[in-house]
């Protein structure tokens, strides 16, 4: 089994110290992006010059979550940003295999992303042409959740799923994931786990970083 990697999400990072946080996330294997557009989740975060400066500030890859209700628009500026990995939301798309040849045809990975409440099933047209999926363990849109323990059994079958296609797509859960809910994720298949309070509620973020992947 691979190592499992480690995204940071800058969601939950102070913004007014955004040089001195990302170099205090150093160790992660990625930065994870939550664009939100305050329509498709009841939030905004934050724009393009964001992600241009953290561009800018930090050479990890960049695994950008569209919460956005027209994912399409944001493809060739995110590509033209650096951004490697981009997952969007099928619900807010109508041409989900145009999309996602698109976001390939920049350069960069491209991922589904389902909601707690949405079934695996959804994905069953999709799934060869993806990177990777994004699963959802808290309900998008805030940072510091609790997670959902059915995520786990989700996370499990859908390793099955792949497995069973000889896939090589990685499965990555964003939500709640601590020290305590790690394991089992890992255990369930998940190859990226995303990171939000967990690392940057913590005064050494290498440590919490580190405490993900020996959990």
């Amino acid at each position: 089994m691979a190592e499992v990697r480690i995204a940071a999400s800058v969601l939950s990072c102070d913004f007014g110290n955004l040089e001195r946080e990302l170099a205090a996330v150093s160790s992660a294997d990625m930065l994870h992006l939550d664009i939100m557009d305050g329509h498709y989740v009841p939030n905004l975060s934050f724009g393009q010059p964001l992600v241009f400066r953290i561009r800018q500030l930090s050479d990890l890859p960049l695994d950008t979550h569209l919460m956005v209700t027209n994912p399409a628009a944001y493809v060739d500026p995110l590509a033209d940003l650096g951004v490697q990995w981009l997952s969007f939301h099928q619900e807010c798309e109508y041409h989900v295999h145009r999309l996602v040849q698109r976001i390939k045809s920049r350069g960069m990975k491209a991922g589904i992303a389902l909601n707690p409440a949405v079934p695996l099933s959804t994905l069953d047209s999709i799934l060869p042409e993806l990177d990777y999926v994004l699963l959802m363990s808290v309900n998008p849109g805030f940072s510091g959740q609790k997670f959902i323990p059915s995520v786990l059994d989700k996370t499990a079958t859908l390793s099955e799923m792949i497995a069973l296609r000889g896939l090589p797509t990685l499965i990555e859960v964003d939500g709640g994931v601590n020290a305590e809910t790690a394991p089992g994720l890992i255990s369930s298949g998940a190859g990226i786990l995303v990171s939000a309070s967990h690392i940057f509620s913590s005064h050494d973020r290498a440590a919490a970083i580190h405490s993900l992947r020996v959990s």
